[in-house]
């Protein structure tokens, strides 16, 4: 059976963290273009650990797949996709050629023959260096008579194109993206010369790199493609990103604070740590993508667009108090607005992930109303701590505990907890908080392996606060925040209002291998109404605009997610006196944020975005990209004159102003952190907004009581 104290939910780690000691990217020697690759060849272990992959997978995962055809159709399919997902490398012969293997890659996985998986990954890497040697030649030959009056364009979206038949119609499109590559650089500010040797500079680190890999590296490749056909949160890791996830895994970090993945050549940014020098900077966002990196405050910007994502993790982490400079993409820039930012690294405390509390007060018709507001970043516990029975020992539970009885006593008319971008922690904690709001009862179901359920309960009959509440969610609440936030909501407890969560509702475990380790996903969870978190999240009572992508933020965004199901409910349906008032609260909600200058402006950016997202092309021609990039900046100018003139601000002659003033504009605020972090010269909208629908609830309950003692 499972145990509650077994779980510690870590959702968003889809990639490296960004932490710990430094070390240096060794000198890599130049190797000429043209130079022929040397095919890889597997090593006797990687057999004997496929069988053990194989074994895991076959009969411990939670979904209990068959490794047949049909499997191994799926495998060769994410292998590509993997290694080129734009269809910019490889051949249709090559193509062709692999379709060999498409139903007998299953019994090459129970033989642990990697000679299929190898030879792919050859041809792949031979493709690379081909696509790299011709860049570099056009660097040295052609680039200087490319013609930038031309009206050509660039199809961006490459995902479904057909695969290229011959040399020359990838040499086309490798024309095509360097000369954008060229003017993105150019608009940049940066000189011809410069541009060229930036290029060169960085297409032979590239192709250094592709003759520098190493049979590990082809095997993880390959062994990943077969394990996302099981799950995308299920993975195998060599042993040396084994050490880089136990880093991750650790309390006691150094570096940033940052997780990364690596997406086509770039490096992105998936989550920020609470508490870490990245989230405490503000100048780092999920989505942002990492190009350059620089150490100290002069150091060179070491160009890292194609680099391995454990080398870039390598340049990043350090010691605490030394500076790293990144040079980053925003993730709502065009794509060619780059620029550096600083950061110190430091350490990563248990104290400032810690929750914490404050007052807003609202106006309520002529009454002042004073709401207690507690932020969880994320849901913590000192296992020493609790283990040598200290009596000082920190959890999320002790901790918000505390902060109501103080907010009690402070005299609040209500409370608020924000769990935005909570991405999760300790299930335990997120059991023991419910238990805060709730009688005795059972907080989240685990559905495991052979449909086996166990109900995962609260067992304090204590309520220590049964006053009005809210609970404030996010794209980036996950794991431990839907349970906590799917219980509130199932026992009509409190309102939920914000954005649609993640959907991470999967547990997963390590198990060691002979080389590195397997973290498989054994269980899955499911609401105390029998509906699962997993793909869906849980869905507030009244919703928020939102500058998050579900297509790119979130379980459903990512590919073989496990599905939303339901299953038996834990407890019979009591009476909920908050479902009659949601059409109403909906009602009050839209009527109230149809003029406000915060969310006219964050809907008004989300169009933005989503126009400049949808673009399938981009133009080579440099007098149109020019005038597209000013229309751009204007626009965003425009927008937030009109949210400052509303609010009677200062107005900004460029966009430059704002952030030479450390000033922040809330749609980048609900992108990363809530205002009350980021600008306290400013009110959260967000955060406010989330105030007054608690009040219209409890005085339309308090209309309901009245109307009731009149009856009666």
């Amino acid at each position: 059976m499972f145990s509650q104290k077994q779980y510690i939910l870590r959702p968003l780690c889809t990639g490296l963290l960004a932490m710990f000691s430094m070390a240096s990217v060794a000198t890599i020697p130049d190797i000429a273009p043209g130079t022929p690759f040397t095919p890889l060849q597997p090593a006797q272990e990687h057999a004997v650990t496929t069988q053990q992959i194989m074994s895991n997978l076959l009969r411990g995962h939670y979904e209990r797949k068959r490794l047949d055809n049909a499997m191994s159709s799926q495998v060769l399919d994410t292998l590509l996709d993997d290694i080129d997902s734009t269809r910019s490398y490889m051949l249709a012969s090559d193509i062709a050629e692999f379709e060999q293997y498409r139903t007998s890659l299953d019994e090459a996985l129970s033989r642990g023959n990697m000679a299929p998986a190898f030879s792919i990954y050859n041809r792949f890497e031979q493709r690379v260096a081909e696509r790299l040697s011709f860049l570099l030649n056009e660097l040295s030959n052609h680039v200087k008579d490319y013609n930038y009056k031309q009206d050509e364009t660039l199809e961006l979206d490459r995902e479904d194109a057909p695969w290229a038949t011959t040399a020359a119609e990838l040499d086309e499109l490798w024309r095509k993206r360097l000369k954008n590559s060229i003017l993105n650089l150019k608009l940049a500010g940066k000189e011809q010369d410069d541009i060229i040797k930036l290029l060169t500079r960085r297409y032979q680190n590239q192709l250094n790199r592709v003759y520098l890999s190493k049979p590990e590296d082809a095997y993880q490749t390959f062994m990943n493609a077969v394990t996302r056909t099981f799950d995308p949160h299920t993975q195998y890791f060599s042993p040396r990103n084994s050490e880089n996830f136990n880093i991750n895994m650790s309390l006691s970090l150094q570096g940033i604070g940052a997780v990364l993945q690596t997406e086509d050549e770039h490096t992105k940014v998936v989550r920020l740590v609470p508490g870490g020098p990245a989230a405490k900077a503000n100048n780092l966002s999920p989505a942002d993508k990492i190009v350059g990196v620089g150490q100290d405050a002069d150091g060179e910007i070491v160009d890292v667009i194609g680099w391995r994502l454990d080398e870039v993790v390598d340049l990043i982490r350090g010691a605490s108090g030394t500076t790293v400079r990144l040079e980053i993409l925003p993730a709502d820039s065009s794509g060619s607005d780059s620029k550096v930012i600083s950061i110190v690294r430091d350490e990563v405390k248990l104290e400032e992930q810690s929750a914490q509390k404050e007052v807003i007060e609202l106006k309520d018709g002529d009454k002042t109303r004073r709401i207690g507001v507690i932020d969880i970043p994320t849901f913590y516990i000192d296992f020493q701590g609790r283990m040598e029975n200290r009596p000082d020992y920190k959890s999320t539970t002790r901790d918000v505990r505390k902060l109501i009885t103080e907010l009690k006593e402070e005299g609040i008319d209500g409370l608020i907890i924000d769990l935005r971008n909570n991405g999760g922690g300790s299930l335990e904690e997120a059991i023991d908080l419910t238990g805060l709001f709730i009688p005795t009862g059972p907080v989240v179901q685990v559905r495991g392996i052979r449909d086996r359920v166990e109900v995962l309960q609260d067992q304090d009959p204590e309520v220590l606060y049964d006053g009005p509440m809210t609970v404030l969610v996010n794209r980036l609440s996950a794991s431990a925040s839907e349970i906590f936030a799917g219980a509130i909501q199932d026992y009509g407890r409190g309102l939920i209002v914000g954005g649609q969560t993640f959907g991470k509702g999967t547990v997963q475990s390590l198990r060691p291998l002979t080389q590195g380790q397997l973290k498989i996903t054994q269980a899955k969870f499911y609401r105390v109404s029998g509906d699962s978190t997993q793909h869906q999240g849980v869905i507030p009572d009244v919703l928020f605009p939102s500058l998050f992508d579900k297509e790119k933020i979130g379980e459903s965004a990512l590919k073989a997610a496990l599905p939303w199901d339901t299953i038996q409910p834990a407890r019979k349906a009591g009476i909920n006196t908050i479902t009659p008032t949601l059409p109403h609260l909906r009602e009050l909600h839209d009527a109230r944020i149809e003029h406000n200058p915060d969310f006219l402006f964050l809907r008004e950016q989300k169009e933005m975005i989503t126009e400049m997202r949808d673009k399938t092309e981009v133009s080579l021609n440099e007098e149109v990209r020019k005038k597209e990039r000013e229309a751009n900046d204007e626009r965003r100018l425009s927008l937030e004159n009109k949210r400052r003139k509303a609010k009677g601000m200062e107005l900004l002659t460029a966009l430059d102003d704002a952030a030479s003033n450390g000033e922040e504009t809330p749609a980048k605020a609900d992108a990363d952190k809530s205002d009350e972090t980021k600008k306290p010269e400013e009110e959260d909208a967000i955060l406010e907004e989330a105030g007054y629908i608690l009040l219209d609830y409890e005085h339309m309950t308090q209309g309901a009581m009245t109307a009731q003692r009149l009856d009666n």
